[in-house]
């Protein structure tokens, strides 16, 4: 098959121009504005419309069990709402298995969650549950099987303390690997919940007061510590939300720390902790917890300079009428997650773009370049050029919609933007040369995504 998209403008992560852009066997094959003379199959004229290169969302938890519930959007659900949402690759957060299971134990199993299901193209993460030597090893070959990344937390059941992060860190920068960091210091965040619940507050909004600012600033300070004993290790940071961790990764460049990777998601730009004091505050239990409008503005600034490099969604979603009612008396018990795969993109283009918060470009860095070039997916994904795959969104800036559960794919019985309005609207999805989205309907084929099997960074790609 032989696709032309005609006349649209094309976003990379650095510059805006006209041109159109051939593809062929599921690849772009040429871009520019004098086409070569061929036959073509169909043409799709995209004028006073903006072409950009799918969408990556580095972090996701698709089926994922958490213990107490299990996420409602499996890995068909979710990819489908991930497409109509502009996002054409995944990268998916494993979650945890059994205790003492090497990393292969989980990545075989989610090959089965995955298995005629998934819709666009994903890899995972590796997640490391403890640390010993086998452990080590394996990261190595993890990297050969294509997951040249891991996760490890420092907080809930399977916490990791200063020493395994260590390891983890040298043996990562020895292979070429990325280690992603959950950073909140557990024993504080303990403690805090404990004697809340003691005192009698258990409403949504003690969640927000359980997990404050400087319990994740410190863990983050900590482990940005540990990459720089480690030989300046490669250390992503996923969804900073607060203003102090923000500062803690500026001091650490200023003294010369190589090799810092930092992630936040839609919701610690958009929305607040005044949202855990409305009826549906269970909605918005997360972790880390939403925070204040400053930390909203100090995000879009550290996205705006690039203190910060990715926007992915920690997608992770519950009903709110059934998983989310179990921390109805105690937000303790209530799982921990929301949706967001599929506002994430026309929520970044609305609120950070058309408002002038960020540039097209740097939305376009953001979402689709930098994550490509962190997690291994570059050249095949997150840019257009040719050789890469045919996967790109075209957005209409002229269109307006209004975010809805009625117009949503998950399996989520809510969104957490109900009624936000949106300047401008997605077209049409493509991946691999595909149409897989026209005007909101998902019209790709269940089971059609690839694993992608990722690289180890590249020295281009690391800063």
């Amino acid at each position: 098959m032989k696709i032309l998209i005609k006349n649209g403008m094309i976003v990379s992560d650095s510059e805006t121009y006209q041109a159109d852009i051939l593809i062929e066997d599921e690849k772009v094959k040429w871009i520019g504005t004098d086409l070569p003379k061929t036959d073509v199959d169909t043409v799709i004229d995209a004028e006073g419309k903006y072409v950009i290169p799918g969408a990556i969302d580095v972090h996701t938890h698709m089926d994922i069990d958490v213990g107490i519930a299990r996420a409602v959007d499996d890995f068909y659900d979710g990819t489908v709402a991930a497409a109509c949402g502009g996002t054409t690759s995944i990268v998916d957060h494993m979650g945890f298995g059994p205790a003492g299971v090497p990393l292969h134990y989980q990545f075989n199993e989610y090959k089965k969650l995955t298995e005629g299901k998934a819709v666009i193209d994903y890899g995972f993460h590796g997640v490391a549950q403890h640390v010993d030597d086998d452990i080590i090893a394996e990261l190595e070959t993890m990297a050969e099987d294509g997951i040249p990344s891991v996760k490890a937390y420092l907080t809930y059941g399977f916490k990791l303390n200063d020493a395994e992060v260590l390891q983890i860190l040298k043996k990562m920068k020895e292979i070429g690997g990325v280690t992603a960091f959950h950073c909140e210091n557990h024993e504080l965040v303990e403690y805090m919940k404990k004697k809340l619940v003691e005192e009698g507050k258990t409403a949504p909004i003690y969640h927000a007061k359980s997990r404050p600012n400087l319990v994740e600033a410190e863990a983050v300070e900590r482990v940005l510590k540990l990459a720089r004993l480690a030989g300046d290790a490669p250390v992503y940071i996923v969804h900073l939300s607060c203003k102090e961790s923000l500062e803690a990764v500026r001091e650490a460049r200023r003294n010369g720390q190589k090799n810092i990777f930092v992630e936040t998601c839609p919701q610690y730009l958009l929305l607040t902790e005044e949202c855990y004091e409305r009826e549906d505050g269970l909605k918005y239990i997360m972790s880390p917890p939403l925070r204040t409008q400053a930390d909203c503005d100090a995000l879009w600034e550290g996205l705006a300079d690039g203190t910060i490099q990715v926007v992915a969604t920690d997608h992770c979603p519950f009903n709110y009428g059934i998983e989310k009612q179990m921390g109805k008396d105690d937000f303790t018990k209530c799982p921990n997650g929301a949706p967001g795969v599929e506002e994430r993109l026309m929520l970044l283009y609305s609120e950070g773009v058309v408002k002038n918060r960020i540039s097209f470009q740097k939305l376009v860095e953001t979402l689709c370049t930098n994550p490509a070039k962190i997690y291994g997916l570059c050249p095949q994904k997150g840019v257009l050029q040719p050789g890469a795959d045919g996967d790109l969104v075209v957005i209409d800036p002229k269109k307006e919609s209004v975010i809805s559960k009625s117009r949503m794919h998950g399996a989520a019985d809510y969104t957490g933007y109900e009624g936000w309005n949106i300047n401008g609207e997605i077209d049409m999805v493509m991946q691999r040369g595909r149409v897989i989205v026209k005007e909101n309907d998902f019209v790709g084929e269940k089971g059609a995504g690839q694993f992608i099997h990722r690289h180890t960074l590249k020295a281009e790609d690391i800063n």
